[in-house]
């Protein structure tokens, strides 16, 4: 499968700036793998699809405000800090990405805000990844108090072309969220509702967590034609014992087992026993799924209407089949679904 498989154009109105006001009225295309009948829907009707013994996996990831706005020592200019990954607590040493980044050297000092809160540049790690240590002196809980009052909701400006608002703080976070780390949402949870998760309840469908931290990797440009030579960034996740004894449940009774976003997929599809039942682990994984792939634990899919040429496209026409997604795409297009993190969603049966 080649990188140019997956390019297409859509227009640039069709990528959502905001989300739906209610969550759960998102539209919903339903594409059943087997007939090829592409259905068009609102998202709460996916009680419809689902009943008794059903799991539905989602990733309890939370975003932090990983985008901070620092001064630089001496010329006080305004240094963007976006925070990727804490490399080590007790040092206070982050993995991040800065820009201007031809103005930050290391042993550059950024001070943020009127907070105590000071950064030094100790390393260049790529173009625009240094390695910066915080210097602050209260406890860890008051310095990821600060760093979440002075940071702003990392929405990825690329796409999303606008200034972050308030409401953005709630509305990209999933009800879900517990485990802080991620970077970036996994979009595909931010249509549920409590009340919607009632109604899968009552029905008899089980909801239980994974927790991959998405980080910028995810959608980081392909820049190879070989699918097969494109290395994914790692992403650290973890599957509770909970989760596990559910989904091979489900699996043991041929249920469904729904994967609520790319995101929860790879994370299961990482953690696989011979007989192809989902095992208990944590770790770091850099699975890339790309078309043909045989998946072994879940079977449905739940994923938002990615952009072209990006990996989660790629993973969605692994799940789906090529030639069917990019067909539901086309169909997209034409009735004007909304695109990326705030956009609509697609059911994969």
């Amino acid at each position: 499968m080649k990188l140019s498989n997956f390019k297409f154009e859509v227009p640039k109105k069709l990528v959502a700036h905001y989300p739906a006001e209610n969550r759960d009225e998102s539209r919903l295309m339903v594409l059943h793998r087997e007939t090829g009948d592409i259905e068009h829907k609102v998202f709460k009707d996916i009680t419809d699809y689902f009943g008794e013994g059903d799991v539905f996996v989602t990733n309890d990831t939370k975003v932090f405000p990983a985008r901070l706005y620092g001064n630089k020592e001496k010329t006080g200019a305004e240094i963007e800090v976006f925070l990727l990954r804490e490399l080590n607590p007790e040092l206070k040493l982050w993995d991040v990405l800065v820009d201007p980044a031809r103005k930050i050297r290391v042993g550059n000092k950024l001070y943020f805000g009127d907070s105590d809160l000071v950064a030094e540049v100790i390393d260049n790690t790529t173009s625009r990844g240094r390695t910066i240590r915080f210097l602050f002196d209260g406890t860890e809980e008051e310095f990821h108090r600060t760093i979440d009052s002075l940071g702003e909701t990392p929405l990825l400006k690329e796409f999303i072309d606008r200034k972050v608002e308030p409401e953005d703080r709630d509305r990209y976070q999933t009800v879900f969220a517990k485990n802080v780390g991620a970077v970036a949402a996994p979009t595909a949870g931010l249509h549920f509702t409590p009340h919607l998760l009632k109604r899968l309840e009552l029905q008899g469908v089980e909801v239980t967590p994974i927790t991959l931290h998405v980080g910028l990797g995810t959608f980081r440009k392909v820049e190879v034609e070989d699918l097969t030579k494109h290395k994914m960034d790692s992403e650290n996740y973890s599957i509770p014992a909970k989760t596990v004894e559910l989904v091979n449940k489900a699996l043991d009774n041929k249920k469904r087992v729904v994967s609520v976003g790319t995101t929860s997929l790879k994370t299961v599809e990482s953690s696989v026993t011979a007989n192809g039942r989902l095992k208990e682990s944590s770790g770091w994984t850099d699975k890339f799924i790309i078309p043909p792939y045989e998946f072994k634990i879940a079977n449905s899919l739940i994923t938002n209407f990615h952009l072209p040429e990006s990996t989660l496209l790629m993973t969605a026409a692994a799940f789906g089949g090529y030639d069917l997604v990019m067909k539901a795409y086309k169909e997209a297009i034409k009735q004007k679904y909304k695109f990326f993190s705030y956009g609509d969603a697609m059911l994969i049966l």
